[in-house]
């Protein structure tokens, strides 16, 4: 990840506190891995931006690697100069993610030749941001240093706030199918994800069928997609015939991804596969999960874009699940269920199976390719991205929990999540209107996308406590 880094500066400031500064924001960037952009100390006094023509010169280094930057730091050693900060991302440009630091002051260091006066700096230049129209972050502690554990957790969280960010004004979702017209509750517009960066290109499933129905067990790529599911999980009861359409139709759907560049999908399942090919794809799906890009089934598009939200934040894979049933009559604990396409990270007890509900319809025999297993206690974000075609809006919730050991008795894919206050939670998502479907992850990121999707993205988040 690469970010910018603007050093405000006023002259009547000690130049040590510039200097050391500069030497300190490095050395965590190299501890941190991050890729540091900001102007040489040959460039300005001390590298430092202070006057407008300072301002014009990181902005021009800014703009040199406009493809590279996600996000930029401001970084005040002392009060700095409020307008050569707000100039500097004016004339930049970049419309990334921002975060302002400020260092403390230190009690027996109140003199001249030590005083910062960062934490009254900070207000100013946070000010003059709001003036401009910028967004911007904060740091947890109003004044801390680039050294102290605090502030380095804020740095890495807000590059997880820039990486959900930039990903989600470049997405693009595969719409493999149509929706199955039972399910009213995934419809979504087009047009409102478009308007905010993100694509979605649709696919004729019969096309993809079709496809995958012209390929034969003896095809290489076949074979290697055969071994490549074995290796992911055992295959348990599931017949050869089963195994081979499943890696049939994972050659077509690794194909579609790569011709078209797509970041995700989301696959009709319930029932044409079933009735016109003759199993599941859950298996192949938790596969492209498990691999970062992210599958929701029954056309679920604000589904896999919930998905892949997550796994921005996190760097970790998602699930997407259905709030299923109530835990006996624990108020705070309920059942998490999919027929089985949850990504290999939630099941060490990972299992190729069948769909024992979907085959009382189209037969058990049809349903093979789903996952069986149960995802043991791990940490717990949850959320939903929708659509809201009335108010013309994008809206979401998010929240933390946990998964728990509780006894559980069934198939698929399951979990028991405990959340505070659920009962408040489930109120609030039949009142607004959101699916059944929500998508977990194994973090706790919930900070990061309230900050990602609500300050940057400028979309409605609710964020249960």
């Amino acid at each position: 990840m690469t970010l910018g880094i603007i050093i405000g500066n006023r002259d009547f400031f000690p130049d040590s506190l510039v200097e050391k500064a500069r030497i300190e924001i490095l050395d965590v960037f190299s501890k941190l891995s991050l890729k540091p952009i900001l102007l040489d100390t040959t460039d300005s006094k001390l590298g430092g931006v202070e006057v407008y023509k300072d301002a014009q010169k990181c902005a021009d280094l800014f703009k040199k690697h406009r493809e590279e930057i996600a996000g930029v730091l401001v970084l005040l050693p002392n009060f700095g100069d409020e307008k050569g900060v707000a100039d500097t991302l004016k004339l930049a440009g970049l419309n990334v993610p921002v975060l302002v630091q400020a260092y403390p002051d230190e009690l027996s260091k109140m003199n001249v030749v030590n005083r910062r006066d960062s934490w009254c700096g900070k207000i100013s230049v946070c000010n003059n941001l709001y003036q401009y129209g910028f967004k911007y972050s904060l740091t947890s502690q109003h004044v801390s240093l680039p050294s102290d554990a605090i502030f380095q957790k804020d740095l890495l969280d807000f590059v997880a706030v820039c990486r959900v960010t930039k990903g989600l004004k470049n997405v693009r979702i595969g719409a493999i199918g149509a929706r199955p017209g039972a399910f009213n509750t995934v419809r979504y517009s087009e047009k409102i994800l478009q308007r905010n960066g993100i694509t979605v290109t649709t696919f004729d499933l019969s096309e993809i069928l079709g496809k995958a129905n012209k390929l034969t067990g003896d095809d290489t790529k076949v074979k290697q997609h055969l071994d490549a599911i074995n290796a992911y999980a055992p295959k348990g009861k599931t017949p050869n015939e089963a195994m081979i359409q499943i890696a049939k139709l994972d050659v077509v759907l690794k194909e579609i991804m790569e011709e078209y560049a797509l970041d995700a999908t989301a696959i009709q399942c319930w029932t044409s596969l079933q009735q016109n090919y003759g199993c599941n794809v859950c298996t192949s799906m938790s596969i492209m999960s498990e691999n970062m890009l992210p599958s929701a089934c029954e056309v679920d598009v604000t589904g896999t874009l919930s998905m892949y939200a997550m796994q921005l934040a996190s760097g970790s894979p998602s699930a997407l699940v259905d709030w299923n049933n109530n835990y006996a009559d624990d108020p705070e604990k309920c059942v998490l269920f999919h027929c089985g396409n949850w990504a290999k990270s939630f099941l060490p007890d990972i299992q190729i199976s069948n769909a024992p509900i979907l085959g009382t319809s189209v037969g058990v025999e049809n349903t093979y390719g789903a996952l069986d297993g149960r995802t043991p206690a791990m940490p717990l974000t949850y959320g939903r991205i929708s659509t809201d075609d009335p108010k013309g809006i994008i809206k979401c919730y998010i929240g933390e929990g946990e998964l728990t050991n509780d006894p559980l008795s069934t198939f698929g894919n399951r979990a028991v999540a405990q959340i505070n206050d659920l009962q408040g939670l489930m109120k609030h998502i039949c009142r607004n209107g959101f699916e059944h479907h929500v998508v977990m992850n194994a973090s706790k990121t919930a900070a990061i996308l309230e900050e990602a999707l609500g300050n940057y993205m400028d979309w409605e988040v609710y964020t249960h406590s």
